[in-house]
């Protein structure tokens, strides 16, 4: 197996990040960089810190020059840091000493890879904005023409009272619509610029530190944190949690879907389902777990990354490198989780014949709270439970339906539209509808 299932050949395909992928990659970190590189020289010529037809020069080169990431391999492996090198390769490349010389002014290793990486990230975010858009408008159709089909509701795995299959997918919807609704924030405290020198004084820009910084982010499209953020992952960890969450909300999404595909509930259709190698039968639901694997590998590397994010003194090369090791494969794999979920909601169908079942073949029991509402009408509310209780435990003795046994032991009380799931439902179209509604006013 391949050091990470989304760069292999034979995996890529089931844990597929979809266009996310070309963001983490050797080559794309480089031109990350040589962005970097050519604003800040942009900037600095524009603040005379540089002379400025070098300036021009270097920013023309770092969009025209390409550089092979196997020439940075041998100087990261000693420096543990790839700036080094991309300065020595690109200046070589420029062919132009008089100006090469002023590549990389005052910046230190840091400020160039945590720039570029934010620079990877800004197009990460929006990579989730377009996918959780699209999923959100499925989601919303499901509940919308669903918001009136009764399904068993459960909680600790036993049945508890009707809700609707449109309520249902408004529970796995509502979260994804609030990070939906997050990203603005979650760009303006996250997405900055790294611009501080080597011990993050910025003692090399002559007193310009802070209007160099606003002009290179100006000309990046990034945040000016007005200050260094080299000891402080607080922006790095911001977007990591923030598609940790969305992993975790795909990943029960998927859960959910495993269980109601099980044979023993058969209460969904997926589109695309596994075979075995061996049993003719099998309709794996490969789609929903992904989301649940992915899920939890985003989980385990945040853990990993909140343990990085207590970097030592001014730099801390350890912390920062947990972040190499850690962060891509957080991304990859929350980038997958949507881009599955993106391709499997359209295709989901609910079986509803088998989730009406559900209801006669419960022999009613999921409609024993509102008994004991009704019950409460004519009696105190304890001594209504006591009653409903012991019909239940009559039904799971003898077999007979609960309503059955309630028009019994209570001939005198109305008990219309209590046995029907339709009419049971709460407020769960209603939620389904609001959910649906939310998502069509985006």
């Amino acid at each position: 197996m391949a050091g990470s299932v989304h760069d292999g050949q034979i995996y890529s395909k089931l844990f597929n990040a979809g266009e996310a992928a070309r963001l983490f990659t050797d080559s794309a970190e480089v031109r990350s960089m040589l962005i970097v590189e050519g604003a800040l020289a942009k900037a600095q010529g524009g603040l005379g810190m540089i002379p400025e037809v070098s300036a021009a020069f270097i920013h023309r080169a770092s969009m025209e020059l390409a550089i092979d990431p196997g020439a940075l391999q041998a100087g990261a492996g000693k420096n543990g840091v790839a700036v080094p090198s991309l300065v020595a390769e690109f200046r070589k490349e420029m062919q132009a000493p008089e100006h090469a010389q002023y590549v990389h002014w005052g910046a230190t290793s840091q400020d160039i890879a945590d720039t570029g990486q934010m620079l990877r990230l800004r197009q990460l975010l929006t990579l989730c904005e377009d996918g959780l858009k699209d999923l959100l408008g499925t989601l919303a159709r499901l509940a919308s023409d669903h918001a009136e089909l009764p399904m068993a509701g459960r909680t600790y795995g036993q049945f508890a009272t009707p809700v609707s299959f449109g309520s249902h997918v408004s529970a796995w919807g509502w979260p994804l619509l609030d990070l939906l609704k997050e990203l603005p924030a979650l760009r303006e405290t996250a997405l900055w610029v790294s611009l501080s020198g080597a011990a993050g004084t910025g003692a090399e820009f002559a007193g310009q530190g802070a209007a160099l910084r606003a002009k290179l982010a100006e000309g990046l499209g990034l945040g000016d944190p007005g200050r260094s953020w080299h000891a402080d992952r607080g922006p790095v960890l911001r977007i990591a949690s923030w598609l940790a969450r969305m992993a975790q909300v795909l990943g029960k999404m998927g859960d959910d879907l495993i269980l109601m595909a099980q044979s023993s509930v058969s209460e969904i259709k997926l589109s695309a389902s596994g075979g075995s190698s061996t049993m003719p039968q099998k309709q794996n639901p490969v789609q929903p777990s992904v989301l649940l694997a992915s899920a939890r590998q985003v989980l385990g590397l945040k853990a990993i990354l909140d343990g990085a994010g207590m970097p030592r003194q001014e730099r801390d090369g350890a912390a920062w490198f947990t972040e190499w090791l850690t962060l891509p494969q957080l991304c990859l794999s929350a980038a997958a989780a949507l881009q599955t979920a993106r391709d499997m909601a359209p295709g989901l169908t609910p079986k509803a014949e088998e989730m009406h079942a559900v209801f006669s073949d419960s022999l009613g029991l999921l409609h024993a709270e509102a008994l004991s509402f009704r019950l409460a009408g004519v009696m105190p509310r304890p001594e209504a439970q006591a009653k409903v209780k012991e019909l239940v435990q009559e039904v799971l003795a003898s077999g007979r339906p609960l309503g059955e046994l309630a028009r019994d032991a209570f001939p005198e009380l109305d008990l219309s539209g209590l046995f029907s799931p339709e009419t049971q439902m709460g407020d769960a179209p209603a939620n389904a509808r609001a959910f649906a509604a939310a998502v069509s006013a985006l």
